[in-house]
């Protein structure tokens, strides 16, 4: 749905609509595969292009569902971030790999679609200049590392747990504005 509202809004025609959605959509776990060297995901599950394809004909068709439900597809949006941090971590775990590895892995898989959606739409990725997106992920993945190596609590507990926890840094970072830190001063055309 945001790859197809994000889309909507630059004007793209209903094929560029589908494109944006299907690359915000699968695009991060797409890099994952590839960096794992394990075939790709969505190229063996047509329920996965399927759902796509239904969800960007009703976003063109309901347009106007963007405003009435902008918190909802928010919601939507930000657990979709757990979820698939989530299940990069694990892609990476079964691989054996670091830690760091996995939860990067995971941050991968919850980020990149929006990066390449944002490079197709010839703007900044929104999470190198303004929100806590990836810091989600990283906090979230890292802190599900710890308690799935740590502790006795059922591994569904931790999984579950983790989704909320990005949810809730994601959910608070919107309503109080919370940015990383910057680098320069407020005159952004001053060379340093």
């Amino acid at each position: 749905m945001s790859g197809s509202f994000a889309a909507m809004q630059k004007r793209f025609d209903p094929f560029g609509v589908l494109i944006i959605a299907f690359v915000t959509s699968v695009g991060g776990g797409t890099v994952r595969d590839l960096l794992l060297g394990v075939p790709v995901f969505w190229m063996h599950d047509l329920v996965i292009c399927s759902v796509i394809f239904v969800t960007c004909i009703i976003a063109m068709v309901f347009k106007s569902l963007e405003k009435k439900f902008r918190v909802t597809l928010f919601l939507f949006d930000s657990f979709g971030l757990g979820l698939f941090t989530i299940v990069g971590i694990q892609k990476g775990l079964n691989a054996d790999l670091h830690p760091i590895i996995c939860v990067t892995l995971g941050t991968i898989t919850g980020c990149f679609g929006g990066i390449i959606r944002d490079i197709l739409l010839n703007r900044i990725p929104l999470i190198l200049r303004k929100e806590i997106y990836a810091t989600a992920c990283i906090v979230g993945g890292s802190i599900f590392m710890m308690l799935a190596k740590f502790t006795t609590l059922s591994y569904t507990f931790v999984q579950i747990s983790t989704i909320l926890l990005i949810v809730l840094i994601r959910t608070l970072a919107v309503k109080y504005h919370w940015q990383m830190p910057k680098f320069y001063g407020t005159d952004q055309n001053s060379e340093m």
